[in-house]
C-alpha cells in the first residue's frame, strides 16, 4: 500500500521550477535547507488564500471597532518600532552584516505605522497624522529601504572580491 507521493519530492520538483538567482553568493553555496526549499512553495501558496480572506474581511468587518486595548496596542507597537529603530543605529554604527535586515524590518514597521496612524486617526487628527506619515514616517522608511539595498549591494561585492582573491591565491 503506497503512502502517497514524498512532500519533499513535491517541493523539489516545484523548487527546481525555479533557478536560484544569480548573485554571487550563490555561485560559492546554494542554501539547499529544507525549510528553505519548503520556503517559496508555502509562502506563494499563502499569498493567494490571503486574496480571498482579505476581500472576506474587508467586506464583513465593521467601519469601526472599539477596542479595549487600543493604546496597549499602539505602545507596545511603538516599543517594538523603537527597538527596530535602535537596532538599526546600532548595527550601522557597528558597520554590522546585519544592517540590511534591522532596515528592512524598521522600513516594514514604520510603513505599517503610518498606514495605521492615518487609517485610524479620528477626523480632527487626522491632517497630523497624514504630516507625520509624509514628512516623517514614509521617508524613513524610504531612507531605510535604501540603506538595505545598499548593505546588500556592499555585501554582494565583498564576496565577489572575496572570490577574485581566493581565485587569485590559488594560481
Amino acid at each position: 500500500m503506497s503512502a502517497g507521493p514524498d512532500p519533499d519530492d513535491l517541493v523539489g520538483m516545484l523548487d527546481a521550477l525555479v533557478e536560484p538567482a544569480p548573485e554571487a553568493e550563490n555561485a560559492v553555496l546554494t542554501d539547499d535547507a529544507r525549510v528553505v526549499r519548503w520556503t517559496g512553495p508555502l509562502f506563494a501558496v499563502f499569498s493567494v488564500i490571503l486574496l480571498p480572506w482579505t476581500i472576506y474581511l474587508a467586506q464583513s468587518l465593521p467601519g469601526g471597532q472599539v477596542s479595549p486595548h487600543y493604546d496597549v496596542a499602539w505602545a507596545g507597537f511603538d516599543v517594538m518600532l523603537m527597538v527596530a529603530l535602535a537596532s538599526a543605529g546600532y548595527f550601522a554604527l557597528r558597520r554590522s552584516r546585519y544592517l540590511a535586515t534591522a532596515v528592512a524590518a524598521t522600513a516594514a514597521l514604520l510603513v505599517v505605522d503610518a498606514w495605521f496612524d492615518v487609517v485610524t486617526s479620528p477626523p480632527s487628527q487626522l491632517p497630523e497624522s497624514v504630516l507625520l506619515a509624509v514628512a516623517v514616517e514614509l521617508p524613513l522608511a524610504a531612507v531605510c529601504a535604501w540603506l538595505s539595498y545598499h548593505t546588500e549591494q556592499l555585501a554582494e561585492r565583498r564576496i565577489v572580491l572575496l572570490l577574485r582573491r581566493r581565485g587569485s591565491a590559488g594560481r
